[in-house]
């Protein structure tokens, strides 16, 4: 299975004191042992640089992720992107900018969304969002 690793997963799995026992951070831990594909974009890296605070641990992060394969959206993403963002607010779902690119590019690259975020949920309900458990 293909994962794209949500930000709100990441922030969990990397916190400081001591990595969350979340569901989705277990699953995020074996589909590290077990060899699975895991992808990222910009804008999930961008968001966890912003949380690390010292050069040091940014660093390290980007050390870390440079072994992910990295998805750049295209200009069609994007266009997709806002047309999915707009199917879900017609349906009464309230999904982000952020969010939306991060759907419309698992939807695109057909990959599993590991997300600790219900927004993706109840958008899944509306697009063929993909969602890993």
């Amino acid at each position: 299975m293909t994962l794209f690793v949500d930000t709100s997963v990441w922030s969990l799995a990397l916190r400081r004191d001591a990595p969350s026992d979340h569901a989705a951070v277990s699953v995020l831990r074996k589909a590290l042992l077990d060899g699975d594909t895991i992808v990222i974009t910009g804008i999930v890296l961008q968001e966890l640089l912003q949380g690390f605070h010292g050069p040091k641990d940014q660093a390290r992060l980007i050390e870390r992720l440079q072994v992910l394969p990295f998805l750049n959206p295209t200009r069609d993403t994007h266009v997709q992107a806002a047309t999915l963002r707009n199917t879900c607010r017609r349906k009464g779902v309230q999904i982000g900018t952020i969010d939306a690119l991060i759907a419309q590019l698992c939807i695109e690259h057909d990959l599993a969304l590991l997300t600790a975020d219900k927004d993706f949920v109840h958008a899944a309900r509306f697009v063929p969002l993909r969602l890993a458990s």
